[in-house]
């Protein structure tokens, strides 16, 4: 089974027994992964649903529904403050393999990218596209970019956390819970957050940690967090 293809489809795309594919997914199917009638692929929602299929022209028989555990037993929400080119992309990608459920782009005082709506398609493209190389059962959410002081008010999980790189504050892996159901941890721009931005995460429940001695980039530190947590968790559930 782990040698088949994975393509992601709409749940509409689900007709009784059959899957409609679309001309992309027709076209991806045969001319890039290079499949004929009878070959068999998996199909996923991204909503957590795993089908094994069967090539048939146009449409794809459904043989059998798969039960997949591939997801973190915690839901991590990814506050990100956008970086400068293309490192969102990048973020987008690596976090969406190492489990994240929800990405959640910041407008912060020292953001220095204005995202168009075709940046947003294009990183809701990209977790697509590593949610079937990691052989995740769910798409995160990639969100429409926000304002921080609109970000930190509206979410109300008990375990919000805010990176930042200098100060005297306890290290992530000391203090991620092992048995919580949800985290939310904020990563900042270059530059780092504003006195003000910082004051305002925790007068908003953030509790501040560090992610080590070093100063790391803007792209590294969302990742290195999305490393630390799922570690953490998995280690826990096994």
């Amino acid at each position: 089974m782990a040698q088949l293809q994975r393509i992601a489809i709409a749940p509409s795309q689900i007709q009784g027994s059959m899957i409609i594919l679309g001309k992309e997914q027709q076209h991806y199917l045969a001319r890039v992964l290079r499949l004929r009638e009878g070959h068999r692929f998996i199909a996923m929602d991204g909503g957590g649903k795993w089908w094994l299929a069967q090539l048939q022209g146009e449409q794809a028989q459904v043989l059998e529904t798969l039960t997949v555990e591939t997801e973190l037993p915690l839901a991590i929400t990814l506050m990100v403050s956008l970086p400068k080119g293309s490192g969102f992309d990048e973020i987008v990608r690596y976090c969406t393999e190492l489990g994240v459920s929800c990405i959640a782009p910041l407008l912060s005082d020292r953001t220095l990218l204005n995202p168009s709506s075709q940046k947003l398609e294009r990183w809701r493209r990209i977790a697509t596209e590593a949610a079937e190389q990691s052989e995740r059962s769910f798409v995160p959410t990639i969100l429409e970019p926000v304002a921080f002081s609109a970000a930190i008010t509206a979410t109300k999980a008990t375990h919000r956390y805010i990176c930042e790189a200098r100060g005297n504050y306890q290290h992530l892996n000391n203090v991620v819970k092992s048995n919580t159901s949800e985290v939310v941890i904020a990563t900042g721009p270059e530059g780092g957050w504003t006195e003000k931005e910082m004051e305002q995460a925790i007068a908003n429940g953030f509790q501040p940690v560090s992610l080590g001695r070093r100063i790391l980039r803007a792209v590294t530190a969302p990742i290195v967090a999305l490393t630390l947590i799922s570690a953490n968790s998995e280690v826990y559930s096994l």
